[in-house]
C-alpha cells in the first residue's frame, strides 16, 4: 500500500491535482516561476493565460494542461488552441488531459473529415487513458485505480483506490455515497461510510473534505473540539471556504462551533480573502464582512488584525485558493 502522507498530499493539493508520471520539460528558473504563478492564479479564478503560456510553450506538460483548461473555461468551449495544448500534454502521458479530450468531443476537423495525420478522436483518447490506467490499476496503483474509475465509471475501482489511501478517491467515494450510489442493507451504514471517507480524505490533506467532515461531526455528535480542529486545518491549507468559516467563527457572525470572539483574528483572516478579486464571486462578500468587523474595532485593533494576517501568511504560506475540482463532473463544456 502506498503511504500518502499529509505533507505530500497538501503539497500536491497546492497545485490542485495529482498527475501520473509523464515527462516534464526542463524549465529555466523564470519559466518555473511563471508556471507556479500561473497555477496559483488559475486556482484563484484569475487570468492565468500569460504565465501558463510561458511554461506551456517551453514544453511543460503540466502547464500545457492548465493552459488548455484555462483557455477552455475562458471561451466556454473547447477551442482549437485549448485542444492543441491539451493534446500536447496528453501526448506526454498526462491522463487527465486524455480524459478531458475524451469528454470534450473530437473537434471540428473530425466533423469535416479533414483531420491531419495522427489526429486522435475522442474515443481514441479515452481508450489510451483506459489502457494506461488499467495497467496501473493491475499493479495496485491507487491513482491508476482512480483514473480507471474516471474513464469507465467502474465503482469498484473507486472503492479500491479509496481503500489504498488516495484522497481524491476517498472524497469522491463519500460524495457518491451521499448521492445515493452503492447498496447498504442497513440504512445507517450509508451515513457511517460517508463520514468514514470524508474523514479519511481530510486526514490525507483534502481541504474540501475537512470542511465536509467538520459539518458532519457538528450535526451528528456536536463534538466541538473535533469540529474546530478541522475548520482550522482547512483554513491552514489556504482553502477559501475554510478561511471564511474560521473568520466568521472568530467574528461571531454567527458562531456555530463555539470559537472565542476575536475580532483581531477575524479581521486578519477576512483580509486575506481580498486576494480573491478575480472570479468566484466572493470579493463583495469579503468587503462587506470586513466593513462589519472593522466597525466594531478600534484603530489599534485593526492594525493588530493586519499584523495577524501577515503572521498567518508566514506560518501558512500556501496561497489562498478555491481549490477547483479536477475534471469536475458538472463541467460539461
Amino acid at each position: 500500500m502506498r503511504n500518502f502522507s499529509l505533507p505530500l498530499i497538501t503539497a500536491v493539493l497546492g497545485l490542485c491535482t495529482v498527475f501520473s508520471a509523464y515527462s516534464f520539460a526542463t524549465l529555466s528558473p523564470a519559466q518555473q516561476a511563471a508556471k507556479e504563478r500561473g497555477i496559483m492564479l488559475y486556482n484563484q479564478y484569475k487570468p492565468a493565460e500569460n504565465e501558463l503560456r510561458i511554461a506551456a510553450e517551453a514544453g511543460d506538460a503540466e502547464a500545457q494542461f492548465y493552459l488548455g483548461e484555462n483557455l477552455r473555461h475562458k471561451n466556454r468551449h473547447m477551442t482549437a488552441e485549448a485542444r492543441n495544448f491539451l493534446e500536447a500534454s496528453a501526448t506526454q502521458g498526462n491522463l487527465y488531459a486524455m480524459i478531458r479530450l475524451g469528454n470534450s468531443g473530437s473537434g471540428l476537423c473530425n466533423i469535416l473529415g479533414n483531420c491531419p495525420s495522427g489526429f486522435k478522436t475522442q474515443e481514441e483518447w479515452l481508450r489510451e487513458a483506459w489502457k494506461i490506467s488499467k495497467e496501473q490499476a493491475a499493479q495496485g496503483d491507487p491513482e491508476g485505480l482512480y483514473i480507471l474509475f474516471r474513464v469507465t465509471g467502474d465503482f469498484d475501482s473507486l472503492i479500491k483506490s479509496a481503500e489504498l489511501g488516495f484522497p481524491f478517491a476517498q472524497y469522491w467515494l463519500a460524495q457518491r455515497y451521499r448521492n445515493g450510489d452503492g447498496f447498504f442493507w442497513l440504512p445507517w451504514r450509508r451515513n457511517q461510510e460517508i463520514e468514514r471517507w470524508f474523514k479519511a480524505a481530510a486526514e490525507n490533506g483534502h481541504p474540501q473534505a475537512m470542511v465536509e467532515y467538520a459539518v458532519i461531526v457538528y450535526e451528528d455528535r456536536g463534538d466541538m473540539a473535533v469540529v474546530r480542529h478541522w475548520i482550522e486545518e482547512a483554513a491552514k491549507t489556504g482553502y477559501q471556504n475554510g478561511v471564511a468559516h474560521l473568520a466568521g467563527e472568530y467574528a461571531h457572525s454567527p458562531s456555530h462551533f463555539n470559537f472565542p470572539l476575536d475580532l483581531v483574528k477575524a479581521y486578519g483572516l477576512t483580509s486575506l480573502l481580498l486576494v480573491l478579486d478575480g472570479g468566484g464571486g466572493t470579493l463583495r462578500f469579503t468587503e462587506r464582512d470586513l466593513v462589519k468587523i472593522s466597525a466594531q474595532m478600534t484603530p489599534e485593533q485593526i492594525e493588530r488584525g493586519k499584523a495577524f494576517a501577515l503572521e498567518w501568511q508566514a506560518a501558512h504560506p500556501r496561497p489562498i485558493s478555491f481549490f477547483p475540482m479536477m475534471l469536475d463532473p458538472l463541467d460539461s463544456f
